[in-house]
């Protein structure tokens, strides 16, 4: 384990409704625990009736198609992370009905040291019919599908989402260490081309951290926030806040919903990211200075609107975001690329 002292706890907060969830917690743009949110859910109960009772409980919603498994080596500790060289991973992906996770899932429950299992991110409505309307989630749109994630004692590295997020622990416990996204410089980030988690995982073993490497861990640790989970509570994770996640018993599921307010139409923001990186990273540093600046004035508005003293007609795509403001976005990009 870590020898850095504890992390501070996650504020919890009392939250039945919509209405209270986007006037008590999303405001804060803080991590929120929700405890037993979700504790009258039939799936929560099932979970609470035992490991089988629950797996017997998605079975019974007849699953439609096959999962994406995982399987990681009993030696790397259930870690989900690269392999020794960075050249790939310590997992092996496989295709399989979920019947047959979940009973492998069982048998091997009393191994003290069984091979790494987890199938992710599963949307919910196209695997498990039923589950929704049985199990809601009455604090964000209809229109948000949930996606389930099944496992062991497993753990994923820290890294960040481009949504917010509402995570219900549906069976066993799970553990959530959150970083806020100003850490970033301090979490080292592994490479952009191969990662296990969509977007870039932290390098740095949060249970054993090697600070002659990593010294600057030390400072993300001191603003870091965790929280446990039992089945029914939920954790609410803003938009882009680091989290690292340990699954803590043998049959372990979670729901999660992401979500954002992002306008429709708009580039996707880890897209332009990359392309930044192209334009700006490799500029001379009195040719980044200027950039710097252009960017906060035009795209960050560190001078207020840029556009201020241009008549409506003549702002262009300075202009408020709309679908045709879009739309011309999109034509002028494309003239560039022609």
């Amino acid at each position: 384990m870590t020898a850095l002292p504890p992390p501070q706890p996650i504020e919890e907060f009392d939250v039945i409704d919509r209405a209270s969830f986007d006037t008590k917690v999303r405001p804060g743009e803080r991590p929120a625990v929700l405890r037993g949110l979700a504790k009258d859910w039939p799936a929560v109960q099932a979970a609470k009736a035992g490991d089988r009772a629950i797996c017997d409980y998605l079975l019974g919603l007849g699953p439609t198609r096959p999962v994406t498994g995982l399987m990681a080596p009993p030696e790397v500790g259930g870690r989900f992370f690269y392999n020794d060289a960075l050249t790939g991973f310590n997992f092996t992906k496989h295709t399989g009905r979920l019947e047959a996770f979940l009973g492998e899932l069982l048998r091997i429950a009393d191994n003290p040291a069984p091979s790494g299992m987890a199938v992710q991110s599963e949307v919910i409505p196209e695997l498990l019919p039923g589950f929704v309307e049985a199990n809601p989630m009455p604090l964000i749109p209809d229109f948000v599908e949930p996606r389930i994630w099944l496992g062991n004692r497993i753990r994923v590295a820290p890294h960040y989402d481009l949504m917010e997020n509402i995570a219900v622990c549906l069976a066993g416990r799970r553990r959530f260490t959150l970083f806020p996204p100003e850490q970033v410089a301090n979490l080292y980030a592994g490479p952009f081309e191969l990662t296990p988690a969509g977007t870039p995982v932290s390098m740095v073993d949060p249970l054993d951290p090697d600070l002659d490497r990593y010294p600057r861990y030390a400072e993300a640790w001191s603003h870091a926030q965790q929280a446990t989970l039992e089945p029914g509570d939920a954790l609410y994770i803003p938009y882009t806040w680091w989290h690292g996640v340990e699954a803590l018993e043998p049959v372990s599921i979670l729901v999660n919903y992401w979500w954002n307010e992002t306008p429709k139409g708009t580039a996707g923001q880890y897209d332009a990211l990359l392309h930044a990186i192209f334009a700006y990273r490799h500029l001379p540093e009195r040719e980044r200075k200027v950039w710097r600046m252009i960017l906060d004035h035009y795209v960050f508005e560190a001078n207020g609107d840029p556009a201020a003293h241009l008549p409506d007609h003549a702002k262009g795509i300075m202009g408020p975001a709309s679908t045709k403001l879009f739309e011309r976005m999109r034509q002028m990009l494309g003239q560039i690329y022609r």
